[in-house]
């Protein structure tokens, strides 16, 4: 171990220790306040890192990138402006990867505690430019700042350390050395072992619009802290917070005495497709990607050489059978919805209700009465546009609001959406979510994500085929999530089972503040890797344990 890396690892050990006890345990912990208060970050933190946001601006970011020549800027805030901001344009793969590789061997050598501290002092620099990176986030993906703040910030920064300490640990379940005795006539065969942690490669990290930190972090550094050099390249709508990232890294990796270019940033126009050309390298020997079916599918089946890890699209079910609380159960599905107009990798779609309705402590709902409960809170929750647009934040792209528009097409409008203006960004794009009926033959509908707000609620014959149905289409397209809503123990257990078959999270009842939309770092795995909506788990041992190999060496005593 370095020098550096000594002091580091002692320096971060505590956070490391907890974590890792928080992971076995799967009990509440958290590293990083997710409140930008300021009591908890103090009065000026918040004007300090809108401040610096807004002085990227325009501007050359400050960043040398082998391979890169000239600039690109391709970034607008979804809430209805140009940021400017202009990034290294990467030309030359070759001498990007020859940079990147050029530092291995010195991060390999330094041994794994040694990552760890550098990698845990990253997270710290980064923690100090939290609501920096808010602002960042929140002007690429479209996300209100609290929100940006939490899950672009803090809870980003909680799934990084989880990573890290996973990797940790399954560094640690080999000795570096060992001593084996043979027992045999005479002298025992004696032989003294050294077992070392070798990365496999490069790593490429695509980074996604929507969730451009707590979507990247965790393979960026799952790769990094298991001796990997990292590519990191940005979707091009979400270039700065990554870019911050980049900049932190390689000032502390830099300062630790390790190559600044252990992390590079490799921005791009969109026309250049540099993460194709980059993916089937043979030096990139992981791929972590997460973004939609159609690159995600394509990466799976020609990234031959390397191992990837994939986070694509899904249909997230919800099965309503019965409630003894149908007021918070609309609450608890209305909010669920709007969460960032819906733009969430874990946000409910389809929703199956039996046709002759469910049994509620307001007597028996049909699925229109459903539809109308549920439209009922939305009103209220996003009635106010002031109120509106801090839940739903802003539309990422056309995208999504093409696929709303189109929505109505399919099925009956149960509950319209609406435009929303916002107070402080005129030209942002904020829309509430529709509700949309459809009937269980409409497969051809409900069984293809419909990214964004728009959520089918699906007449089914029963209970039954309502979980018959869950079973089948997520078996068939993936999902990240699934949630049920039952008083009968039998039908939960039917859920449970049908969970397991088709290899999805489930959420139970949820009623209080709890939405099936949101993971909780160290106790909840975001996605299993066992349906076709993920090739992995945010985060379990097997997501780091592919990232190195243990290559031995033997010599006789």
């Amino acid at each position: 171990m370095t020098e550096a890396g000594e002091v580091l690892f002692d320096k971060h050990r505590e956070r490391l220790e907890a974590a890792v006890a928080a992971a076995a345990s799967r009990e509440f912990y958290s590293a990083y306040n997710e409140s930008p208060s300021p009591r908890v970050y103090g009065e000026s933190a918040a004007a300090e890192g809108k401040a610096a946001f807004d002085a990227w601006q325009g501007k050359d970011f400050p960043l040398t990138t082998p391979g890169a020549d000239g600039t690109v800027a391709t970034e607008r805030s979804p809430f209805g402006f140009d940021l400017g901001i202009r990034y290294p344009r990467v030309t030359d793969v070759d001498a990007l990867l020859t940079a990147a590789r050029s530092g291995m061997k010195a991060w390999r050598d330094a041994g794994p505690q040694a990552r760890v501290g550098v990698c845990i002092e990253i997270l710290e620099r980064l923690h100090q430019r939290v609501f920096e990176l808010a602002n960042a986030v929140q002007h690429t993906s479209g996300q209100a700042f609290v929100m940006a703040f939490q899950a672009g910030g803090a809870h980003a920064l909680d799934r990084a350390l989880e990573a890290i300490a996973y990797a940790h640990v399954e560094m640690s379940r080999v000795p570096r050395t060992a001593v084996w005795e043979k027992p045999a006539k005479g002298e025992p065969l004696r032989m003294e072992k050294t077992f070392t942690a070798v990365p496999r490669g490069v790593a490429l990290v695509v980074g996604c619009n929507t969730f451009p930190t707590w979507n990247s972090w965790p393979g960026l550094f799952a790769s990094l802290v298991t001796g990997n050099a990292v590519v990191v390249k940005p979707h091009p709508g979400a270039v700065l917070p990554l870019a911050i990232t980049v900049q932190v890294a390689q000032e502390v990796l830099a300062e630790a005495g390790f190559s600044a270019d252990l992390v590079t940033l490799a921005a791009e126009d969109p026309a250049d497709k540099l993460a194709a050309t980059l993916a089937v390298r043979p030096e990139v020997k992981l791929i972590d990607f997460t973004g939609g079916n159609a690159f995600g599918d394509w990466l799976e089946e020609n990234a031959r050489q390397a191992v990837v890890f994939t986070e694509k699209a899904g249909v997230n079910t919800v099965v309503l059978d019965s409630t003894d609380n149908f007021r918070a159960l609309c609450q608890n599905l209305a909010f669920s919805f709007s969460l960032y107009t819906g733009q969430m990798c874990t946000a409910p779609q389809n929703v199956f209700v039996p046709a002759a309705g469910i049994q509620t402590d307001d007597g028996v709902k049909t699925p229109a009465e459903v539809a109308a409960g549920i439209g009922a809170v939305l009103e209220k929750l996003l009635g106010d546009d002031a109120r509106a647009v801090e839940l739903l934040g802003a539309v990422v792209n056309a995208g999504v609001t093409e696929r709303l528009a189109a929505a109505p097409s399919s099925g009956e409008v149960l509950v319209a959406s609406r435009d929303v203006t916002h107070p402080a960004y005129a030209d942002a794009t904020v829309r509430t979510p529709t509700i949309i009926g459809l009937g269980v033959a409409d497969a051809e509908v409900y069984e293809a994500e419909c990214f964004g707000p728009v959520a089918y609620l699906i007449s089914t014959g029963g209970t039954d085929e309502s979980i018959a149905r869950f079973r089948e289409t997520v078996q068939a397209h993936g999902a990240m999530t699934a949630a049920v809503y039952s008083t009968l123990p039998e039908v939960i257990d039917q859920m449970r089972d049908a969970a397991l078959d088709a290899g999805v999270a489930l959420s139970e009842n949820l009623l209080g503040g709890v939405f099936v939309n949101q993971s909780a770092a160290y106790s909840d795995f975001h996605g299993t890797g066992a349906n076709p909506a993920a090739t992995a788990s945010y985060t379990d041992g097997a997501y780091v344990a592919s990232r190195f190999r243990f290559v031995q060496s033997r010599r006789h005593i």
